[in-house]
């Protein structure tokens, strides 16, 4: 068995693979959280605020969470705990000695508790639209529940209230509860562990030098998956489960990457989620949720490349089939981009807003939208480039033919409207103008491209790359030079792993190697300090925002692996 790590529940939820339950602690309200995320970020996922009792009274406590098992101690007597595990998908298991555990209900008007038959209670939550069956399977419960008209006035649930021993499990369905027996807290808790042991194994590699960030990132990875459910047809690996409790569509490609050389089934399942609701203009949603689509923004168009890049790690991606339906889709994908997001044909495909890109308030949006942005077109040549291989490869000559044409098109009109003065510039479309006064990384991401740009070209990205935005630990999202940089500024500065990634790759197949695998040991470096997060300061490797991110944790898997052979040897 690996030896488990300590888990900062302030930062890093306790959850599981499959499950929609996760406990947070929140520090500035100083209270344990026992919360479930369905119906995504926008809606509140706090069930119950835990406390430990003793009399009447709540006691200080520590936690104490590995990745398979939450210890809630008395501070004064550490014979005196609650044991929780997420035991299955939907189940979560409770064990306490010798002191009392309290729920107390975070409930809107209608949730309602209500007895079911002996030792068995129902929860309807009506803000998460599910129902919870909560069963005492030894020990004591007590309960206050008041009834008002139409629901109970407040929900204070008391457990093990004579301090003795005490077990109950909490299980989330959305209509009938389906009876079983309950096995013991042992073997319920030994499962989870044997399938997070059997995650582990299927974990890209990585260095001695890396393995507190392996085991970070696998825990995060794993904890972040929820199960078909809703709109949901299989499991999807959320961002996190902190707020950001939604899958979006360019998210998925890096996290998809990750899981392909072991896990191809769920790598595709990644993908698949928006294929299949992909809207008849070819576009895909933003992001998914197990209640809710949206398509009020999209990403950019890097599935293509993600694609081919996970047919490179698993020979299970290029059965005739797989690549044959991908490329029906890719083909919707990148025509919604040339057909509905272009005025006309001597026009760029535009982004409606900073978030199209990923790069929400970077700083080529800052004069309004729609704007020509050389990453989007960048992305569209490459996108055609391969759809033109796949085309070839399923026998669709002409098609192939004519993806080469678009894509040599789209090249020139790249280099006619947005290189000027030997650099790559965005445009506000509505005035046909170039946009100035920002220094963004953004506009370097035409390296992606660098097998059709001129030597000299890439040449001069690659030194600007080295000269502006090259900091301690990576690549800063604005120059530092520029006005515009903003300390924990979002996309005007600070490190992102999605971006890190697409410049290692595009760096490393144009022949910049050294400078791709400096890139790439800067970032691992970096997650040694400020762990998974959304995004990091350049210079101190802080983490920001949201601290346990999921594709953070698979861009580092990947680099970790890609860089294992180079990293021992030092």
């Amino acid at each position: 068995m690996t030896k488990p790590f300590s888990l900062n529940i302030a930062d890093i939820p306790f959850s599981r693979f499959g499950s929609y339950f996760a406990f947070s602690y929140n520090a500035k309200e100083q209270q344990l959280l026992f919360r479930d995320v369905h119906g995504g970020d926008e809606a509140p996922s706090t069930l119950f605020v835990m406390e430990l009792v003793k009399g009447e009274h709540a006691v200080e406590y520590d936690i104490d969470a590995t990745e398979t098992k939450l210890r809630i101690v008395h501070r004064q007597q550490e014979s005196e705990y609650v044991e929780i595990c997420i035991s299955d998908e939907n189940i979560v298991r409770f064990k306490m000695n010798g002191v009392a555990l309290k729920l107390t209900a975070v409930k809107t008007r209608y949730d309602s508790f209500m007895p079911y038959k002996e030792n068995k209670w129902e929860y309807i939550v009506y803000s998460k639209e599910i129902r919870l069956m909560i069963s005492l399977l030894q020990g004591s419960m007590d309960i206050i529940a008041p009834w008002k008209m139409v629901g109970n006035e407040k929900i204070e649930l008391l457990f093990n209230e004579n301090e003795q021993q005490c077990e109950f499990a909490v299980e989330s369905y959305k209509t009938v509860w389906t009876p079983k027996e309950y096995d013991s807290y042992e073997e319920a808790y030994e499962r989870v562990a044997s399938h997070y042991e059997q995650w582990l194994t299927q974990m890209p590699k990585a260095a001695e030098k890396y393995v507190a960030s392996r085991n970070l990132a696998s825990y995060i990875t794993w904890s972040c998956v929820v199960h078909p459910e809703g709109l949901l047809k299989d499991y999807a690996m959320y961002m996190s489960k902190n707020w950001m409790f939604n899958i979006w569509s360019w998210d998925n490609c890096f996290n998809a990457m990750m899981l392909s050389g072991n896990q191809p089934e769920l790598a595709m399942a990644q993908l698949d989620l928006f294929t299949q609701y992909q809207d008849p203009s070819g576009i895909y949603a933003d992001f998914i949720n197990d209640k809710f689509i949206s398509f009020n923004c999209c990403k950019p168009p890097i599935h293509a490349w993600a694609f081919k890049k996970m047919r490179g790690m698993n020979e299970w991606f290029n059965q005739q089939e797989v690549v044959s339906r991908m490329y029906d889709s890719l083909v919707g994908s990148t025509n919604f981009w040339v057909q509905h997001r272009r005025h006309d044909d001597q026009t760029l495909p535009v982004y409606t807003h900073g978030n199209d890109s990923g790069w929400d308030n970077a700083s080529i949006f800052h004069d309004g939208m729609p704007v020509e942005a050389p990453d989007l077109t960048a992305h569209l040549i490459r996108q055609m480039d391969i759809l033109a291989e796949m085309a070839t490869e399923l026998q669709r000559e002409d098609e192939a033919v004519q993806w080469k044409k678009q894509a040599d098109k789209l090249y020139a009109l790249l280099i006619d409207r947005l290189y000027a003065d030997g650099r790559f510039v965005a445009r506000y479309a509505p005035e046909n103008r170039v946009i100035t006064n920002q220094d963004s990384l953004i506009l370097m991401l035409p390296i992606v491209i660098g097998y059709r740009l001129p030597r000299e070209v890439t040449d001069v990205l690659v030194q600007s790359l080295a000269e502006r935005f090259e900091a301690t630990y990576g690549l800063a999202t604005e120059s530092s030079l520029s006005p515009l940089y903003k300390e924990n500024g979002y996309w005007l500065g600070p490190i992102w792993a999605p971006v890190t990634y697409l410049f290692i790759d595009a760096l490393e197949h144009n022949g910049y190697n050294e400078m791709a695998s400096r890139i790439a040991e800067k970032f691992m470096n970096m997650t040694l300090i400020g762990g998974m997060a959304e995004n990091f300061d350049p210079f101190s490797g802080k983490g920001l925002v949201d601290p346990a991110f999921t594709w953070t944790s698979s861009v580092f898997l990947l680099l970790a692996e890609q860089y294992l052979a180079a990293s021992e040897a030092r």
